[in-house]
């Protein structure tokens, strides 16, 4: 008869059995096994070392670019943009590298005219945004020389705004009334109190003859799609007033760099630099820029798959 007793007994005798069989296999193969998985971590750890060292090795030739870079540029672009006026503008994405746009701007011989910063809220996809947007363009344009009936009536604030700003931060075309320069300021003043720019004093120093927008990577949240549409807007418009670089990082995505170099149109107007985040870069935004004025040429430069032109101008001599 089975009881109680007879279950306790083949109950431990299976658990000894698996008890006996852990120990007796662990034991045969603690030898291979432990030896292979050390292997495997000091050959990982030598891989480790190895990429580190690549990695470090390469972010020091990269920094001897940088320092050849900026120290072939007072040799190669002095001269190149003497006399002519140029506006910088900026939006957040960009906004770390701009100082190095306008400091090779400024050993070309530029006469930088201004700084504009854009901030975020200008390129707000609220309706509400852009709502505001259409009310301060026809606030802000001065009658006697900004009429507002010269501006896009398509309801889109971004589009209106940035071709109020465009007409009174460069040259006017020939017939047309010239913007005071109190009226420029009033412009600047009204949409740098309401939040949506700033610059030096609310001031320009007279029109500009030619722009370079200062972008970055695409935006990447849930409005990004409408932010970088209403980056190219504000690209288009300041293009249709003067000649236009955008000095951007990157060319994937939707950024203005990759929608321009994919428009059979803006490409043909517009010029691009993909990585105007670096010193390189930034040479070569103003060397695109001379291209502009003085070749009446856009070019796409750069280090990505979709710079046609290489990695700069190739400027007669």
């Amino acid at each position: 008869m089975i009881n109680f007793r007879y279950h306790v007994v083949s109950l431990t005798a299976v658990f000894l059995a698996l008890a006996i069989g852990l120990v007796v296999g662990t034991a045969a193969l603690n030898g291979p096994v432990a030896d292979s998985l050390k292997e495997n971590v000091n050959a990982l750890r030598k891989d480790n070392q190895q990429m580190r060292q690549t990695v470090n090795s390469l972010q020091k030739e990269l920094d001897m670019e940088e320092d050849f870079a900026a120290e072939t540029a007072p040799l190669i672009l002095p001269g190149k943009l003497a006399g002519r006026r140029v506006l910088v503008v900026s939006l957040s994405t960009g906004r770390e590298h701009t100082e190095g746009v306008v400091k090779m701007l400024q050993v070309a011989g530029a006469n930088v005219t201004g700084r504009i910063d854009i901030q975020d809220k200008f390129i707000s996809p609220d309706s509400a945004t852009n709502n505001n947007l259409l009310e301060l363009a026809v606030t802000a344009a001065r009658p006697n020389s900004v009429p507002t009936g010269n501006l896009p009536g398509n309801g889109h604030g971004v589009e209106t705004s940035s071709a109020l700003l465009a007409s009174v931060l460069l040259d006017r075309p020939a017939g047309s009334p010239p913007v005071t320069d109190a009226d420029r300021k009033v412009v600047l003043q009204t949409y740098a109190t309401a939040g949506y720019l700033t610059s030096e004093n609310n001031k320009v120093a007279g029109p500009a003859e030619a722009v370079v927008l200062v972008t970055g990577q695409p935006y990447v949240d849930k409005d990004s799609a409408k932010k970088d549409e209403s980056v190219v807007k504000i690209a288009e418009q300041f293009d249709h007033n003067g000649a236009l670089v955008v000095g951007g990082m990157g060319s994937a995505g939707g950024n203005v760099v990759a929608v321009v170099r994919g428009d059979p149109v803006l490409s043909q107007t517009i010029s691009t630099v993909d990585n105007a985040n670096t010193v390189q870069g930034q040479v070569v935004t103003a060397l695109a820029l001379v291209q502009q004025l003085t070749e009446k040429k856009a070019g796409q430069y750069g280090v990505g798959d979709n710079a046609a032109g290489g990695l700069l101008p190739k400027l007669p001599q």
